[in-house]
């Protein structure tokens, strides 16, 4: 039993011993392997604080630093958006003279010339015509009425002088010119065959709009005019008033921002004129500029906020409606100015009859 004991005691003890030993060893042996486990489980541990209180640090300064970035951006957008604005307005700015330059002045002629053959037609004319008036020019037959309003439409060269539209030179852009207005001659040359509808297609294809403008605005004219029922008639059938109505109708389908009229009552009916002259009066209080020639005095007075009288080719007289007419009728200033080459003597025989 002793000897089982102490074999027990010493077997128990080797296997004791090598658990302590084991145990003490590890650590001994290992301690450097073991201690940096620690060591490392303490400084993960104090690292992870550590970056913790690192990372806080970190998010703390690159917010810092997003603030001032963002600041900074925020800045140069208020700068962008002032350069912006700077520059709009200065866009703003060029674009308002620009358009004050066309807004002040629809038509600006100079020195206008235009001779045939010995017949000096045009001897110098200056005028302006200021954008969004109804301008009269008046003059006897023969006066140089038709030839200058014909020069600013275009239709004839001048021999020497300068002519602007709403800015535009028409030496320099005579297609750009053009476009900027609707021009009613005074001898009309149209193609009659067409019918009122036709004609209308036709001028509207002419200034480059398309089929379903066209005939949305050709029925707004036609209702305007009075001419619906006559849209689906041959030209050559009208009468004269309603040719010049549709003649008018196709110079202003394309919106222009100056109508050239020569003579636009001539031959129309009371009633048509009155219908011509609201769609007129309307169209001048939205911008738009008429330039007409008549020698109806009564009209142009009425109607008409500024006016020039031409006699021989040159400007007599020029001004607002008051200005023209100095305390007369624009009728007598008219004849005032203009003068009577005509002779009443020598018709004593027509007092006498042929019966």
């Amino acid at each position: 039993a002793a000897a089982e004991a102490e074999t027990v005691a010493a077997t128990a003890t080797p296997v004791v011993e090598p658990a302590p030993a084991g145990d003490q060893t590890a650590p001994v042996e290992s301690a450097s392997a073991i201690e940096p486990a620690p060591a490392s489980e303490e400084p993960v541990r104090g690292e992870v604080e550590a970056p913790a209180v690192t990372a806080a640090d970190d998010v703390a300064v690159p917010t810092e630093v997003e603030v001032e970035v963002e600041s900074e951006r925020e800045a140069t957008s208020v700068e962008v958006v002032e350069a912006v604005v700077d520059s709009d307005d200065a866009a703003s700015d060029a674009v308002g003279a620009a358009d004050s330059t066309s807004d002040g002045e629809a038509i600006s002629i100079r020195g206008l010339v235009k001779q045939f053959g010995d017949n000096r037609a045009v001897a110098g004319i200056d005028l302006t015509v200021p954008a969004g008036s109804f301008y009269g020019v008046v003059g006897p037959n023969g006066a140089g009425k038709t030839t200058t309003l014909s020069i600013v439409a275009g239709l004839l060269r001048a021999d020497e002088g300068s002519v602007v539209i709403c800015g535009i030179d028409q030496a320099v852009q005579p297609q750009a010119a053009k476009r900027m207005m609707g021009v009613l001659p005074d001898r009309l040359r149209t193609f009659d065959r067409l019918t009122g509808r036709q004609l209308l297609y036709y001028y509207g294809l002419l200034r480059g709009l398309t089929a379903d403008v066209i005939e949305k605005r050709a029925a707004d004219l036609a209702r305007a005019f009075d001419l619906g029922d006559a849209l689906s008639r041959v030209v050559s059938d009208y009468s004269a008033g309603m040719t010049k109505k549709i003649m008018l109708a196709g110079a202003m389908i394309h919106s222009p921002r100056v109508l050239v009229l020569d003579e636009p009552f001539e031959s129309v009916d009371p009633v048509s004129s009155a219908v011509i002259l609201d769609i007129l009066r309307a169209y001048v209080s939205h911008g738009g500029t008429v330039v007409l020639s008549s020698h109806g005095m009564d009209l142009v007075e009425r109607v008409c906020s500024r006016v020039a009288i031409i006699v021989n080719g040159e400007v007599l007289a020029e001004g607002t409606i008051d200005e023209v007419r100095a305390g007369q009728t624009l009728e007598a200033r008219f004849v005032e100015l203009a003068g009577s080459s005509g002779e009443v003597e020598g018709l004593e025989w027509l007092h006498t009859f042929s019966d």
